[in-house]
């Protein structure tokens, strides 16, 4: 499926409610912006096709409430994901100090080699609202060693970078995979070039499609 519709199942979010994730997501899958957006009720998803690499790559995104009353429900998807983006809001401090939480319940629920990006938005917001400031949020990256970006679904700032880091992200460590786990070429049941033609063609029928 790789060069049609390689399918990242990457899932969006996973931080607290009221951040931007559905935001973030409208802004990549369609390219829009609306500030009407009601609270994500269980789950929400979206498809994009993007060129990666010379490679047609099929995202599907999924957006997870981040209430405490779906997390049944949001952590039944944890172990399907390939990528997980942790989202808080740059004016709520309290949002970026629960994504040590989430990180815990990743490392419960989700894969071991899931590719995570750390993403604080609302970064358009006046300085004076600022509660977390960049250098907080890269101090958290770097202490999960993993990516960091300050977006904006508003303005648009990074979300298309975001995305497209993640999906590369994943798309590189596929491909490490398959490069590792690859087996040797070995050949089995050759026809034995001293035997006669019938033994030959018994042999090769034997273990034939």
């Amino acid at each position: 499926m790789l060069n049609v519709s390689y399918q990242l199942n990457r899932r969006l979010s996973h931080a607290c409610p009221s951040v931007g994730k559905s935001c973030l997501l409208l802004r990549f899958s369609d390219g829009s912006f609306t500030t009407s957006f009601i609270t994500t009720i269980g789950i929400d998803f979206k498809i994009r096709t993007i060129e990666l690499d010379g490679k047609r790559i099929k995202l599907q995104i999924w957006d997870t409430a981040g209430q405490e009353r779906f997390r049944t429900i949001t952590t039944a998807y944890y172990r399907g994901a390939m990528g997980i983006l942790l989202v808080y809001d740059v004016t709520d401090e309290s949002s970026f100090n629960n994504i040590r939480n989430w990180i815990r319940n990743i490392e419960q629920h989700a894969s071991d080699n899931v590719n995570k990006i750390l993403v604080g938005n609302k970064a358009d917001m006046d300085e004076s609202k600022r509660a977390v400031p960049t250098s907080k949020g890269q101090a958290l990256a770097d202490e999960y060693g993993i990516k960091f970006f300050e977006t904006s679904a508003k303005t648009n700032l990074n979300v298309e970078e975001v995305f497209f880091s993640i999906a590369k992200d994943i798309k590189q460590r596929l491909a490490d995979t398959d490069s590792r786990s690859e087996p040797q070429t070995i050949k089995i049941n050759q026809p034995d070039p001293t035997a006669n033609g019938a033994q030959a063609a018994q042999k090769s029928a034997c273990c034939g499609s």
